[in-house]
């Protein structure tokens, strides 16, 4: 595939930049545009590593970078994680889908352990030197890393122990005998389960869901001892009965969330993998940049939100850089300030989670919550997702024009040779498509795409997927889905003290009867609670992940606009749009975060900029 040069005239003065963490994050000497494009920069044109910065403002942490046998380990792990997804779609366990779950976060939780580092700095005593391997920056595993995985792969495999234990294991079919009635080997058991995955969703994500979590059990625990007069309190449940909702039942560490990122997220992020290795992602951004290189206002600009749609990553920020800084030396080029440019990247960015055919985890949850096929969840969001670019696409003319910025001449093969070539990459998206429309579950076409996306990874000599680069992707895809499984059976913890308390239908009420205060007209109702309903979402997920934002948001609000008479699948777009929208959301905005690192621009502007090219489109 060919590089991607573009030209003009002299580079216009650098934009000042206010922002000390991008500055920070962006290197002197220039780096690689991206491991999937190779174009040559401009003059003065500074671009950051992809790979670094989509880490870095990523809602999930970065893991270690491992070596030797531990690295061989957590590879033979996950794949054997991919592999046991694959098979439990053509041949499911007997035992049934919770026992699949079990094995599967028995697999997970201790490999994020060994896979993502505590981040915490043990403070030493004066003159004392730290044993081998437990400094605060550890290259590998810890000795306290090795004992929380052993204690997460003894608590996960526990309700499957096939010999009794003081009164506890027996079995998978005697521990669901005992739901209601745990014995105090149950209750311990679970309640490491429960410590182990709070610690998990720190690692991965940081302080701000298991805080969340903790704030619903104390909810649970000490909801009876409110006030009965006020709408959220409840009876009061006990340690035991919370454990037994979290560990023993069907909507707790083994509910919904995690049934989908076992089901169909780990079977999309092994896809992604192999599309990526296959060199898909290369030529998405490639034929975004030649169907725009001869556009008179601005090339980088109008490419920027096709790029985003299909150079796809599973969250907003990782997208705004890769995409970004492909485009944003051509933005910079045809004088766009360093401020609009994010918030044109971190807009177009965070579309990619809304964009059908593979859209964020959070829409799986939603098919799996209304019972629906995903293929309507793709036909919900379509329409949507349309909407959204055509809006960033016109506010993009709008200022190209206003502004009077500069053509670029983006020098690159023309897209129909680009599309005759490799155009075969678009194939397994229109096969998981097709194979939705005959009826074909979500699960068996994702697999039937990726064995096509691996064959027709031979038509190209660069990136064949032999047998060694298959296993990459396997163990890349599984290892995709490490943080995102946590979060999900975390999420378990707020979705089973819910249900227990019944706090959706109470919090739903309060909603409700704060907009009826204001007025007794339903169409002013609905709208007041719609509007408090944004608000409450967009600051719900400042600092959680959209999958965790939705899954509280649905429980949480989705009552709310069901008891208003709104339709379950608008409802449901609705909290998952907004969850979506809270990664541009002042004052955290990730996405818009990530933008100013790679552009260098001012965070607070860039961030407001975002807002501004990503509201009209709602």
């Amino acid at each position: 595939m060919s590089s991607v040069r573009f030209s003009d005239g002299p580079a216009p003065p650098v934009p000042p930049t206010g922002s000390k963490g991008a500055r920070a994050a962006l290197k002197d000497a220039p780096a690689p545009l991206s491991p999937q494009v190779t174009a040559v920069a401009p003059p003065h044109a500074t671009v950051p590593d992809t790979r670094e910065l989509a880490a870095q403002f990523e809602d999930e942490k970065p893991g270690r970078s491992l070596t030797g046998p531990v690295r061989l380990l957590v590879t033979g792990t996950t794949v054997g994680i991919a592999l046991l997804a694959l098979v439990q779609v053509f041949q499911p366990l007997t035992q049934g889908s919770k026992y699949y779950l079990i094995l599967f976060l028995a697999g997970v939780l201790p490999t994020v352990f060994l896979a993502y580092p505590a981040g915490l700095s043990i403070p030493w005593r004066p003159g004392r030197t730290p044993a081998s391997g437990d400094g605060p920056d550890p290259t590998g595993p810890t000795r306290s890393d090795w004992l929380l995985a052993a204690a997460a792969l003894v608590a996960c495999l526990y309700p499957v122990l096939p010999f009794t234990v003081g009164g506890g294991g027996g079995g998978y079919d005697a521990f669901l005998d005992r739901q209601g009635l745990l014995v105090g080997l149950d209750v311990a058991m679970g309640t490491v389960l429960l410590l182990l995955l709070l610690e998990a969703c720190r690692r991965t994500t940081g302080w701000i869901l298991p805080a969340v979590c903790l704030l619903f059990l104390a909810y649970g625990y000490y909801g009876g001892l409110l006030p009965q007069s006020w709408p959220v309190a409840h009876a009061g449940l006990d340690f035991s009965q919370l454990v037994d909702a979290f560990y023993n039942s069907d909507s707790g560490f083994y509910g919904t969330p995690l049934d989908v990122a076992a089901s169909y997220i780990v079977l999309f992020t092994i896809y992604g993998a192999v599309l990526d290795l296959s060199g898909a992602g290369r030529f998405f951004v490639e034929l975004s940049a030649a169907a725009f290189r001869r556009s008179r206002t601005a090339p980088g600009a109008r490419r920027s939100p096709p790029a985003s749609c299909s150079a796809r990553s599973p969250a907003g920020a990782a997208t705004t850089v890769s995409v970004g800084a492909v485009t944003w030396p051509v933005l910079r080029r045809a004088g766009y300030p360093a401020e609009r440019a994010g918030g044109m990247l971190a807009a177009a960015g965070v579309g990619a989670i809304l964009s059908p055919p593979t859209l964020g985890a959070a829409a799986f949850i939603i098919a799996e919550y209304l019972g629906v096929s995903y293929l309507q969840v793709l036909g919900w969001a379509t329409i949507p997702t349309v909407l959204y670019y055509l809006g960033i696409l016109l506010a993009v003319e709008i200022d190209a024009r206003r502004s009077g910025v500069r053509p670029v001449v983006v020098h690159t093969d023309s897209p129909w040779r680009l599309l005759g070539r490799f155009g075969y990459h678009f194939l397994s998206l229109l096969v998981i498509t097709g194979l939705l429309a005959l009826g074909v579950s979500a699960t068996k076409a994702v697999v039937g795409a990726t064995v096509l996306a691996a064959a027709l990874s031979f038509l190209d000599r660069r990136h064949r997927l032999t047998p060694a680069r298959l296993v990459e992707a396997l163990g890349a895809g599984a290892r995709g889905v490490l943080a995102v499984s946590a979060v999900c059976a975390a999420a378990g913890i707020i979705t089973a003290t819910t249900t227990k308390t019944g706090l959706g239908p109470q919090a739903a009420a309060l909603l409700v009867s704060g907009a009826q205060a204001v007025s007794s007209d339903p169409a002013v109702v609905l709208a007041l609670t719609a509007v408090l309903a944004a608000v409450a979402l967009s600051l719900l997920g400042l600092a959680v992940p959209v999958t965790a934002s939705f899954v509280i948001g649905w429980v949480i609000i989705g009552p709310a606009l069901l008891d208003l008479g709104v339709a379950a699948p608008a409802a449901a777009m609705f909290v998952f749009y907004f969850a979506v929208l809270s990664e541009v959301s002042p004052p955290t905005a990730l996405a818009a975060v990530a933008a100013a690192a790679v552009t260098g621009g001012r965070l607070v502007p860039t961030m407001w900029q975002t807002l501004r090219y990503a509201l009209p489109p709602t």
